[in-house]
């Protein structure tokens, strides 16, 4: 059995005072016994004033959080999975990038979110990520982290079963899915979306959430999940903020795949033709 914790923020518009919870969290994970500790999809700010946001903004050698978070991990001899920050990039872009980080402070994998939420909901809420984020191109996937190989993800990928097809595909055994999902969408769609991905992959998702009121004025969902190849909530964190503990046990993937052993029956789909 491997011990996890997850990290369930209320992150905010101060990257300093974001930099100290995630410290705490390292902390605290490591105190719990925890091999490795999740957090959200944008850990370091999260702030919908783009005027405000933007002076916030720093490259990835020189964010404060990343660096925060490393000297901490070095600090605890903690893996960690830092689940995005908003990083400058070329041509003025900015990436949503994840980061995992070892036990001595180093970064061992990048991930740059591939798909952008663009939506107009009902709410009267609007978010163009593709007019401010530079998409992701590719899957990833880093062998010898304290939970095996590590599928990475963000947010927004969980509508996207085809990638985590691809991570299934190349031998993974967990998928990790950090976010900052809206209430709305979270209520109705969060806890099936990550169930069905688990099962489809055969293999552990772990998702480390964003919750409640937060100081730009948006509100998010929480419930970070941790769920096994069968479909099995393992860990449900409601709506408050904190570390949370789940033990995760490799040996389950294979027992699930050998009761259903749906990736190996994937065949190759021909184009659609319509009669």
């Amino acid at each position: 059995m491997t011990r996890i914790a997850l990290f369930q923020s209320n992150t905010g518009i101060d990257p300093q005072a974001n930099a100290k919870a995630l410290a705490d969290a390292i902390a605290e994970a490591a105190g719990g016994r925890a091999a490795m500790l999740f957090t959200p999809e944008m850990s370091g700010l999260l702030d919908r004033d783009s005027e405000r946001a933007s002076g916030n903004l720093r490259s990835e050698e020189d964010d404060p959080v990343l660096a925060a978070c490393r000297e901490a991990a070095r600090e605890h001899a903690m893996w960690l999975h830092l689940g995005s920050l908003a990083v400058l990039v070329e041509g003025g872009k900015v990436a949503n990038r994840g980061f995992v980080i070892d036990g001595t402070g180093n970064v061992r994998a990048r991930y740059d979110k591939i798909h952008l939420f663009d939506v107009d909901l009902p709410t009267g809420e609007s978010w163009r990520e593709s007019a401010v984020y530079q998409a992701g191109t590719g899957a990833v996937l880093v062998n010898g982290t304290p939970v095996g190989k590590l599928g990475l993800t963000i947010c927004y990928d969980v509508r996207f079963p085809a990638l985590f097809a691809r991570i299934a595909e190349a031998e993974a055994d967990l998928i990790s899915v950090p976010a900052a999902f809206t209430v709305a969408t979270g209520r109705a769609h969060w806890h099936v979306l990550l169930r069905a991905r688990a099962i489809e992959a055969g293999l552990f998702v772990v998702a480390a959430a964003q919750v409640g009121r937060h100081e730009d004025g948006r509100a998010t969902f929480g419930h970070s999940l941790v769920v096994d190849p069968w479909g099995e909530v393992l860990l449900d964190m409601g709506e408050e903020t904190g570390v949370g503990f789940a033990e995760i046990d490799p040996a389950r993937i294979a027992e699930v795949r050998a009761r259903i052993p749906a990736l190996n029956h994937r065949r190759p789909i021909e184009e659609a033709v319509t009669q």
